[in-house]
């Protein structure tokens, strides 16, 4: 199982590249930031200086879109980097967010998402593709190696990420979710003739490290709430399409939004904000992990269990570093696989 972190491109960018290189200190194989150019800093600059002092990270969004920048221009940043660094990125994508809400857009449709995926990947690894009436190819980038992980909730994202995707990324760590939307992922692959263990398993979601104590649970609680309150966004989404009552969604996955009373982008990603009351307590607990260090490997064992290949944290609360220094030094030697020098 491998382990990621997830940073927002907040000023300064020393401090985004330092934690980025303190995570691969510690073990950690890639870094992923937000994908949301007014709100914070763009990316794929930051992804250079990463890259440049770094030595083994892979970098990328969670997530981009197709609807901010042409998909030509995104698969060519890509192939510059891998060109610049050795095919050390990976594309996350999904239909879009923040990044599309705050200048008044909204997502793009999963047939637009599905040629976005098809074109950014064949440019990506130096094919050549048909775009708006032409065969296009980056004649420099035939060396270029690039991946498409799919992050997706509702039944008819999941089945397109089972088809298409590279990789999956559910964003909430809660068992059942990830079994159900694993499974449909699963199942969708197979029904497309693919083989399901080709897709990548990554499972995303706020960690807070504490002392065990019911002082410093609730601490980490409102840390990482504002994280249900972005989930929610796609949640009403998906109730919206499917209804609250419907089979073809987890009530787990739907119950806790009846309250929510619309979200302000100005506060998103934020620990303690101020729209995200709406969010009890279990939802924080089951779609985030927060508790001492065992708490934390008892759900990363039941995560790899589920078949999960990578762990990602996002980073959006007041104790950035002692997260990171207690999943390098405890967490993850504790889920590693073992292999004997001598037997």
């Amino acid at each position: 199982m491998e382990f990621g972190v997830v940073l927002q491109t907040t000023p300064p960018s020393a401090r985004v590249i330092d934690l980025a290189k303190r995570a691969e200190t510690y073990g950690f194989t890639h870094v992923w930031t937000f994908d949301s150019h007014i709100l914070w800093q763009e990316p794929y600059v930051i992804y250079s200086q990463i890259l440049a002092e770094t030595r083994n990270v892979v970098v990328g969004p969670m997530v981009t879109n197709p609807a901010t920048r042409d998909w030509t221009v995104t698969a060519s940043v890509y192939a510059t980097l891998n060109e610049m660094f050795g095919n050390r990125t990976v594309c996350g994508i999904g239909r879009g967010d923040s990044a599309v809400r705050v200048t008044n857009g909204a997502p793009t449709t999963l047939a637009t998402l599905r040629e976005a995926v098809h074109v950014i990947r064949e440019l990506g690894n130096g094919r050549s593709v048909a775009y708006k009436g032409s065969e296009l190819r980056l004649p420099w980038a035939a060396k270029s190696e690039l991946e498409l992980w799919v992050a997706a909730y509702g039944p008819k994202a999941l089945a397109l990420t089972g088809q298409v995707g590279d990789g999956f990324i559910l964003q909430l760590a809660d068992l059942s979710i990830a079994e159900w939307t694993i499974g449909a992922v699963r199942a969708a692959a197979e029904a497309a003739g693919r083989d399901p263990a080709d897709i990548t398993i990554c499972v995303a979601a706020p960690a807070y490290v504490t002392d065990g104590s019911p002082e410093a649970l609730a601490h980490g609680r409102e840390q990482c709430r504002w994280f249900g309150g972005m989930v929610g966004n796609h949640v009403a989404d998906i109730v919206s399409r499917y209804g609250s009552d419907t089979a073809a969604v987890p009530q787990a996955l739907t119950d806790y939004i009846k309250d929510r009373q619309g979200y302000d982008y100005n506060e998103h990603g934020q620990a303690g904000n101020t729209h995200t009351s709406f969010v009890p307590d279990e939802i924080v607990d089951r779609f985030c992990i927060i508790g001492p260090v065992e708490a934390h490997i008892e759900r990363m064992l039941q995560l790899k269990a589920l078949g999960v290949d990578q762990f990602a944290i996002y980073l959006q609360h007041d104790d950035k570093d002692s997260t990171l220094r207690a999943y390098g030094e405890k967490v993850m030697p504790a889920v590693a696989d073992v292999v004997k020098a001598r037997s």
